[in-house]
């Protein structure tokens, strides 16, 4: 069947047969850029007019420099501050003077594109979509729910809380990997601290509540699309974490909605973006906010980044978490039921991304 690559749906277009040979070829999105693919295939074409939100260039996301930190109280009360702020209103924020060696960055990009280019071959031992795998390797974890894919292809390795086997790992970005988690468990206890301290709580707060615990790192990769007026690169979602670290390339791309605009988020040498997920909004009772967020299909690629996720995802574990008691008064009831980690994540994987957010699910 010949594929126009318009938004208009074609007569007699099997769109299940077109995902199982997309998902059956174990190849992704660079697999049919790879082939020569110059029109985008009808799976992944979004509904027209499916987002008319205006951009707006004049706002920019806070950047909060965290130099002097842990060696100036005054300034820390500063950094403290600028963090509630930024996590009332913006739900996003980036941070320099973080710590991490741009060298470790660089390598960590560099790791995630040398996967993503290996030989499908070689990708394919890791290509899967058992959710309960520690390294998965596929294309659109919703591909199967959605009404529409998104063009592009992640690698997905669940880091902590229990210790990932180094073998586990694919070899070619396995040292780093390593590496790099270490890091993002430093940086992402560091601010945890920050936002307990800006709820006005015991800083170790929201680290004793497991906030912290687990971690996976998803390698996403952004081949060149050649229409991207017809798809998304990441349809907006909000994350079903607790908190993301994200670093990206300078291609750009990223968004997100605030006060219903499209804010672009625009890449900072060495600096890495820093967004709240959906159980941080549930526990702290939607003082911190989880905003949607997406990435816009560009006709430069491969973009690539590397996002940090702080959550246990589907390990089965009893915690439930709700909003934190010493912020809840008469004048602020809870405004929502109790979770696991685990069931918010099924839900949400469940509701794939289509543009709502999981959290109004659990509405008291």
């Amino acid at each position: 069947m010949e594929v126009t690559g318009t938004s208009e749906v074609l007569k007699g277009y099997d769109r299940a047969s077109e995902l199982k040979a997309f998902d059956e070829s174990k190849a992704g999105v660079k697999g049919l850029v790879d082939a020569g693919v110059s029109i985008v295939p009808q799976m992944f074409i979004k509904p027209p007019n499916h987002d008319l939100r205006n951009c707006n260039p004049q706002l920019t996301t806070p950047v909060i420099d965290l130099h002097g930190l842990d060696s100036d109280p005054v300034r820390r009360k500063e950094i403290v501050e600028m963090v509630r702020e930024a996590s009332e209103t913006w739900g996003f924020f980036s941070v320099v003077n973080h710590g991490i060696p741009e060298s470790v960055l660089e390598e960590m990009m560099d790791g995630t594109r040398r996967f993503h280019e290996l030989d499908n071959e070689v990708k394919k031992e890791f290509y899967t979509r058992d959710p309960m795998s520690n390294v998965i390797y596929t294309s659109n974890f919703d591909l199967y729910v959605d009404k529409s894919a998104d063009w592009r292809d992640t690698l997905y390795c669940l880091m902590a809380p229990h210790p990932l086997h180094p073998q586990e790992l694919p070899a070619i970005c396995r040292d780093i990997m390593m590496e790099y988690k270490e890091h993002m468990m430093r940086l992402g206890h560091k601010l945890l601290e920050l936002m307990s301290e800006g709820l006005e709580l015991n800083l170790n707060h929201l680290k004793d509540m497991d906030c912290g615990e687990g971690l996976a790192i998803l390698c996403h990769y952004y081949p060149a699309c050649p229409q991207p007026e017809l798809t998304m690169g990441t349809t907006n979602h909000s994350d079903n974490d607790f908190l993301t670290i994200l670093l990206q390339d300078q291609i750009g791309g990223l968004q997100i909605l605030h006060h219903d605009q499209w804010v672009d988020v625009h890449p900072v040498p060495g600096a890495l973006v820093i967004n709240l997920g959906d159980l941080m909004q549930l526990i702290t009772n939607d003082k911190f906010k989880s905003v949607e967020h997406r990435v816009l299909a560009n006709r430069r690629g491969p973009r690539v980044s590397v996002a940090s996720f702080f959550s246990t995802f589907h390990l089965p574990l009893p915690k439930l978490y709700g909003p934190i008691m010493e912020l809840l008064s008469e004048e602020n009831p809870p405004k929502y039921r109790e979770t696991t980690v685990r069931d918010y994540v099924i839900y949400f994987r469940s509701k794939g991304l289509d543009g709502t957010s999981a959290l109004s699910h659990y509405k008291l």
